[in-house]
């Protein structure tokens, strides 16, 4: 089942690293046909932030990890589903020529197409590598810091990816991510539907449930940095729901928001299970 899963969205996001901005950014990270009710569902404006490259923004994110993820001159960043590369610019303009950033992504067409922008920027210290974030394809202790952007809701074993991020971060580094989650349950006909999981909804997790699997991997000082909710439009929404369906959807409780979670791995620790793992 979690092979099937993975599948399905590497192959719908070598669909998206064809499309352009505008479809992807008014649909549900690049799932699902464009809404006709608003523009940018999910992502936030990166125009303000040093390193932007528009080229490299397929408005797949639901977040601005890099502006929190407190990066200096000279830090060694991964970025976890690196996608067309954005992100990975915007941490190369704060970590400098004596920085190093490593971008990490699943699928063959997005890698391509990063590594094309990072030629054409003449960037030497941005590299890209084709791998699975349940198993990074870094060394132990490597990075300063993480950042991801709607990426982990995609993930199957979410538990083992921050299992992962621990491994990555040098002692007294840390991690900027931002994701989706819920508050209350998702109706069954959205959590099913293979489409709206590509599209970042369906994969996501109870908020609490999501903090707990930061702290049970061993990290500490855990802050949410951002919070806000997210709408999906009706008529997005109405591809899953029945008009009774999707009024008890939204007169009901349940919540759907995108929040950018910090949290640092100790400098110095005694021998826990994660902490020496």
């Amino acid at each position: 089942m979690e092979n099937d899963i993975k599948e399905m969205v590497r192959q719908k996001y070598a669909q998206i690293a064809l499309q352009d901005k505008d479809t992807n950014a008014s649909s549900c990270c690049g799932a699902g046909g464009c809404s006709t009710e608003v523009y940018n569902i999910m992502s936030e404006d990166y125009n303000e932030l040093g390193g932007y490259n528009p080229e490299a923004d397929l408005g797949l994110g639901c977040g601005l990890p890099t502006q929190y993820a407190k990066i200096k001159r000279g830090d060694t960043v991964i970025d976890l589903g690196s996608g067309a590369g954005n992100d990975c610019f915007i941490a190369r303009n704060e970590t400098g020529e004596d920085g190093r950033v490593i971008g990490i992504d699943f699928t063959p067409a997005m890698v391509d197409k990063s590594r094309t922008a990072t030629q054409k920027a003449g960037f030497m210290n941005v590299e890209f590598r084709l791998g699975d974030i349940e198993n990074i394809p870094v060394s132990d202790g490597v990075a300063d810091v993480v950042v991801s952007n709607c990426v982990l809701n995609l993930v199957p074993d979410k538990e083992r990816v921050f299992r992962e991020i621990f491994r990555v971060l040098k002692q007294g580094g840390h991690f900027s991510i931002s994701d989706v989650v819920l508050v209350g349950h998702l109706p069954e006909a959205l959590r099913s539907a293979a489409e709206m999981y590509a599209g970042c909804v369906a994969g996501a997790i109870q908020k609490d449930a999501y903090l707990e699997l930061i702290t049970t991997a061993g990290f500490s000082n855990i802050t949410l940095q951002k919070e806000k909710p997210i709408t999906v439009p009706d008529d997005i929404l109405r591809n899953y729901l029945s008009e009774d369906e999707l009024k008890s959807f939204k007169s009901g409780n349940t919540g759907i928001f995108s929040i950018t979670v910090y949290a640092e791995k100790s400098k110095t620790c005694g021998c826990g299970t994660a902490c020496c793992s």
